[in-house]
């Protein structure tokens, strides 16, 4: 089972974000995906953020490791945006045609609207809300329920 890497990128007091539609669900999910053999997971979080978003960014720091129990580890890492044009990605998933793998939009969510949508994980959504307003320190650690 692949590690998850993700990215957290707030510019301009909204967050970036994946609008999904998959299997009569509606949520938003942070940008990320496997990181590949050979690959650190500060490598997947930019290619996946590349990939996805169609930007390059570079890591600030390492924000949060998500434990799950049965599940993949995911960890995420607070970015800056470099350079490139939000919403030109191009990974394999912007491909898809099939409709279990469901709809992929980048967006920008104003940051007092994530605690009130479905924006998962769950625990990462709350760790940005306040850590944006607090200040971020040391890498958490969630530990999340897997709901079956």
């Amino acid at each position: 089972m692949r590690k998850r890497a993700g990215i957290i990128l707030i510019h301009e007091g909204k967050l970036a974000l994946i609008e999904r539609h998959r299997q009569g669900r509606h949520y938003f999910a942070f940008p990320g995906g496997g990181v590949d053999k050979g690959e650190s997971d500060e490598q997947a979080a930019i290619r996946e953020a590349e990939e996805e978003l169609g930007i390059r960014v570079k890591i600030v720091q390492k924000a949060a490791t998500i434990l799950r129990e049965g599940r993949r580890d995911q960890v995420y890492f607070l970015v800056d945006w470099v350079d490139g044009e939000f919403g030109t990605g191009t990974g394999e998933e912007y491909g898809e045609v099939d409709p279990a793998h469901g709809t992929y939009n980048p967006i920008w969510m104003p940051l007092e609207e994530i605690l009130v949508k479905n924006v998962v994980p769950r625990g990462l959504a709350e760790l940005t809300a306040k850590s944006h307003a607090d200040g971020w320190g040391n890498p958490a650690t969630i530990h999340e329920e897997v709901h079956r």
